[in-house]
């Protein structure tokens, strides 16, 4: 059956939400995170890959949420989950053994390499403003088969440097901070697949490494333009196209199933 593409207006949000959901296949296990990873990997769950196992870092392997968990330590979160984890084994007998395809991970600042920052903002020992901080995050960015980001798309956020690495992106910094070196030479695994922003999807050269523009949500008014001069560093866009807008099946599953209350959607 064919679907349907949407006739109803849609936000910048519902768009990153299905664009994120849509880089997910049946046959991944994803490690997912609060918020819109949460909320992507179950409507990826709900819609084209219903085979697709959903882990949790604090409760749930393979579950299939009926109603949306505020954070992944909801015990909401175990509706229909096979079984329950701990952190331990989720981390160790899961990510550690390579049996992670995919790591959904959130923050504030992003490079062009795909460094990771949810830390602080400014100087480590003096910040302006101290965050959550890594949790699993670094693990999931160092083991992970491949890791997926959603940010909001603002020259702030998009920047040439971030202030800390909470994640390691494709080019690290050296231990002793003098440069940068490719995260194969400090033996890490997967590597940085996809920013997903409120703008657009962008991806990663696989020989330099650095972010490139993939896609971008021209149905909403975004331009090639638009997207450069959000991002504090420069874009390759040449290679840029716009993504398809949200089919109804999509947009009707985030809207009734996923997300009725608007818990991390705000209609």
């Amino acid at each position: 059956m064919k679907k349907q593409v949407v006739e109803l207006g849609y936000s910048n949000l519902e768009m990153m939400a299905v664009a994120a959901s849509r880089i997910l296949e049946n046959d991944d296990t994803v490690l997912v995170g609060t918020g819109l990873p949460l909320v992507s990997a179950i409507l990826a769950k709900k819609t084209h890959a219903k085979e697709m196992t959903i882990l949790m870092e604090a409760v749930a392997f393979d579950c299939d949420p009926d109603a949306l968990p505020f954070c992944v330590a909801d015990p909401r979160a175990v509706y229909k989950t096979v079984w329950r984890p701990t952190a331990m084994e989720v981390m160790g007998q899961f990510l550690q053994r390579g049996k992670v395809d995919v790591g959904f991970l959130g923050g504030a600042q992003v490079d062009r390499y795909g460094n990771l920052n949810s830390t602080c903002i400014g100087d480590y020992n003096r910040p302006k403003r101290r965050m959550e901080g890594s949790g699993g995050a670094n693990d999931i960015a160092s083991l992970a088969g491949k890791t997926v980001i959603t940010i909001a798309h603002e020259r702030k956020r998009f920047v040439e440097e971030v202030d800390y690495i909470t994640s390691p992106g494709w080019r690290c910094r050296t231990p002793d901070g003098t440069g940068l070196v490719h995260r194969r030479e400090l033996g890490l695994n997967g590597g940085p697949y996809a920013v997903v922003s409120t703008m657009g999807v962008l991806k990663f050269d696989r020989t330099s490494g650095e972010m490139y523009l993939h896609s971008y949500y021209e149905d909403l008014g975004i331009t090639r333009e638009q997207v450069c001069e959000a991002t504090g560093f420069a874009l390759d866009t040449s290679k840029a196209s716009p993504v398809g807008p949200p089919f109804k099946e999509e947009l009707e599953a985030l809207r009734t199933v996923v997300d009725p209350e608007g818990i991390f959607m705000k209609y």
